[in-house]
């Protein structure tokens, strides 16, 4: 039954509102296109929005409450990966009537595929510090630069796009935010070989790639503002993304649904190696004969501990969420308890191991598992914000210790910038040559 406004709205009565919604829409053998179509209409693919945009106003933790119910009676809810995610949320909070009436329906369906085009070679973590221009010629933009880290590039219709419009503000009010067409002759893709031999990544190329001037979202200079935004929701992608869908109810849409969700795994597989395998360490000493060496035990203990104490952090940061309660401080311990995790299954499966931890084609299959652990888990400590940058936020912002030095505030970024690359480019308010 829908939620009407004198009905409370509660765990229970949005999971029993999706739920009865679903029982009565759920048809397992049309295409899944069409099945995400019945729900976006419905307003259960995104009911945290508003009843303007595909929603039903309610809170922000319906979305999750609703998805859960639907997925737990079999059925499939919003796209994996960036569209939905990232990409939709930011055009819901940011964008224009235009942007949103043109692209948050094909996202929420599927049809379209997005990636995000945010860090570069020389800024990552001071992602402020891009240098990819952005310029304005009439109606249109032209972009030129160099994106690395970029998941999905290679097959996404879009793209969600900072770049630097303004050499002469300083560097956060120098940014635009746009979403770009990834289809299109300036754009080239190619795949990075991963030391782990993964390629889940990509560096874009952009030559006077064209982004119509409609496809800013926000406004010229709100580009730091907006990628904040992203970020934010960027925090809870990990906890909506599981790419599984439980038994029965077969047909079609799940079908379709499992071929989709296989290729999005595909590109995360190595993911539970670079989180370190903790899952394997005791049984791994006990078949190679390590379990009663004093030195592999105490290190084991010393992990384990670790890691049940970081799950309670996990656990505290998940309770506030369900709460309503804005972000805190856990999330950076969060991330950096996981580093910390991976580099101890790191030591240990090291100890465990020993020579064996070099076979990547033993007659073990584990043996395989363990050497990729090994290769994998120092990007636990980089993806997502370095260590050093979770250091800083706890210190000035939980722990209220004065920022750094740093020689860049207040000042225009032309100043500041990478010189080879500042001399090239216009004073603001130019445009680039027709």
């Amino acid at each position: 039954m829908p939620i009407t406004p004198d009905d409370p709205v509660t765990d229970a009565s949005v999971a029993d509102a999706a739920r009865a919604w679903f029982d009565d829409a759920w048809d397992p053998d049309i295409s899944l296109l069409e099945w995400r179509e019945r729900l976006v209409q419905s307003g259960w693919a995104v009911p945290s929005w508003s009843t303007d945009w595909f929603g039903l106003g309610l809170p922000a933790w319906a979305d999750r409450v609703a998805h859960r119910a639907i997925r737990e009676a079999g059925g499939v809810t919003t796209p994996l990966g960036v569209g939905a995610s990232l990409a939709a949320p930011t055009l819901y909070d940011h964008g224009s009537d235009e942007l949103r009436r043109r692209l948050l329906r094909p996202t929420l369906t599927g049809e379209l595929t997005w990636c995000q085009l945010f860090s570069e070679p020389g800024a990552g973590s001071d992602l402020a510090g891009l240098t990819t221009t952005a310029v304005r010629d009439g109606d249109q933009w032209v972009v030129n630069g160099q994106k690395v880290w970029n998941t999905s590039a290679d097959h996404a219709d879009m793209a969600i796009l900072v770049a630097r419009h303004d050499w002469d503000s300083v560097k956060h009010a120098g940014l635009t935010y746009f979403v770009i067409d990834m289809r299109q002759p300036g754009i080239e893709v190619r795949p990075i070989r991963q030391m782990n031999e993964h390629s889940s990544f990509n560096e874009v190329f952009l030559t006077d790639a064209v982004v119509p001037h409609e496809n800013v979202v926000g406004g010229i200079g709100d580009g730091w503002a907006v990628a904040r935004g992203t970020l934010a929701h960027e925090r809870s992608f990990a906890a909506r993304e599981s790419g599984t869908y439980p038994e029965g109810r077969p047909g079609r849409v799940l079908a379709e649904a499992e071929d989709e969700a296989e290729r999005w795994r595909a590109t995360y597989v190595w993911y539970p190696q670079r989180e370190g395998r903790i899952d394997l360490v005791v049984d791994r000493a006990r078949d190679l004969g390590r379990l009663d060496d004093p030195v592999v035990r105490q290190e084991m203990m010393k992990l384990i501990s670790v890691h049940r104490a970081s799950s309670w952090t996990a656990a505290r940061a998940k309770a506030a969420r369900e709460l309503g309660r804005p972000p805190g401080s856990e999330g950076s311990i969060g991330k950096l308890a996981m580093s910390e995790v991976a580099r101890r299954c790191n030591r240990v499966h090291s100890l465990i191991a020993g020579a064996r931890g070099l076979l990547t084609d033993g007659d073990d299959a584990l043996d395989a598992v363990v050497a990729e652990v090994l290769v994998s888990t120092p990007a636990q400590s980089i993806a997502g914000g370095t260590d050093e940058i979770q250091h800083n936020i706890i210190g000035e912002n939980v722990l209220g210790l004065p920022k750094e030095p740093a020689v860049d505030r207040g000042v225009a970024f032309r100043e500041v910038g990478r010189r080879e690359q500042l001399d090239e480019q216009p004073r603001h308010g130019t445009s680039a040559p027709s």
